[in-house]
């Protein structure tokens, strides 16, 4: 299956980072490199360092973008970017791009065990290595599972969805998307199956969140992002649900955050000062048209910060 992924706004993102030919960015979600080209086109002497953990994703946008001589790929997570760029001799970035979530590529290859409108085996590992889904729901207890699917699904269904995978993994494993989707439907209350969409969306997206440590990443990744990034130089995150969103806006908020003290003091002792600017104050939302085009882009949500200070020039990536 060719890997395809329609980049959610798009043209607002690649506008946001203010590319410059000469500058140096990082695409810390290079995907099917549909964001990677944008910026590599836009480059003269400059240069992008193009990461993913997905192996599918490498081979993919090596593939496409691997002969450009201003572009370097590198396999990695976001989380790992202050090694993967050091490594590659940058020393800090112009713009980063941090496209978070699920790709369309792996939501739609039932092999990748990523949906639940597919009966394939239960894995939904990004990087392909480690603990699987399948792992999970077959070895936690139901108090765990109750958790994971509340915390990171936001399911008020958690205990009974949990309950109920103990108890049908007593009869057999549970091993394909399918076996577990029919499971948390035949769990779920009667009113809860008429509503409008499948009742295991939220369980499943809590099992890819914790089988990746998605949440623990991105706060890593952005830690990562900021650190790298040059006076002057813009981050820019694409979330789609609101436990990333909320993540982002609260460390963004906390980056353009000055003076700590108490109301009542005269003048400032901390001598803090905001590390960053925010380039929208609440976000950028996908427009009505691109909804109707691509559906999945529906919950998106464009955060950008710049970092302050006087820009550097003359990077170099080797």
């Amino acid at each position: 299956m060719e890997f395809i992924h329609k980049p959610v706004l798009f043209q607002e993102t690649i506008d946001s980072l203010a590319i410059r030919p000469d500058g140096i960015y990082i695409d810390g979600t290079a995907g099917g490199g549909g964001h990677s080209r944008a910026i590599a086109e836009r480059l003269t002497t400059g240069r992008l360092l193009a990461i993913d953990q997905d192996p599918d994703a490498i081979r993919t946008v090596t593939q496409r973008l691997g002969a450009l001589p201003q572009v370097t790929i590198r396999q990695g997570n976001f989380a790992q970017m202050c090694d993967l760029a050091h490594d590659c001799g940058v020393e800090y970035a112009d713009g980063i791009l941090m496209d978070i979530g699920v790709s369309s590529y792996q939501l739609d290859n039932p092999e990748r065990g990523f949906s639940y409108h597919n009966d394939a085996p239960l894995d939904m590992r990004m990087s392909q290595q480690g603990v699987s889904a399948a792992d999970l729901v077959n070895t936690l207890s139901w108090q765990e599972l109750a958790q994971i699917i509340s915390r990171y699904g936001e399911d008020k269904n958690a205990v009974r969805i949990a309950k109920g995978i103990e108890s049908a993994r007593k009869n057999e494993p549970i091993t394909t998307t399918g076996q577990l989707a029919d499971i948390i439907r035949s769990s779920v209350p009667a009113a809860v199956r008429r509503e409008a969409g499948h009742p295991a969306r939220k369980t499943f997206q809590a099992l890819r969140i914790a089988v990746n440590g998605e949440l623990d990443r991105l706060r890593e990744g952005l830690e990562a992002a900021f650190s790298l990034l040059a006076p002057g130089g813009r981050l820019a995150v694409i979330t789609f649900h609101s436990l990333e969103d909320r993540i982002v806006k609260q460390q963004m908020n906390k980056w353009c955050q000055g003076c700590t003290c108490p109301p009542e003091f005269p003048v400032c002792v901390c001598g803090k000062k905001p590390q960053g600017t925010l380039i929208y104050k609440k976000g950028l939302a996908p427009s009505e048209q691109e909804i109707e085009e691509n559906p999945r882009a529906r919950s998106s949500r464009l955060r950008v910060i710049e970092k302050n200070g006087l820009p550097k020039w003359g990077s170099l990536l080797d």
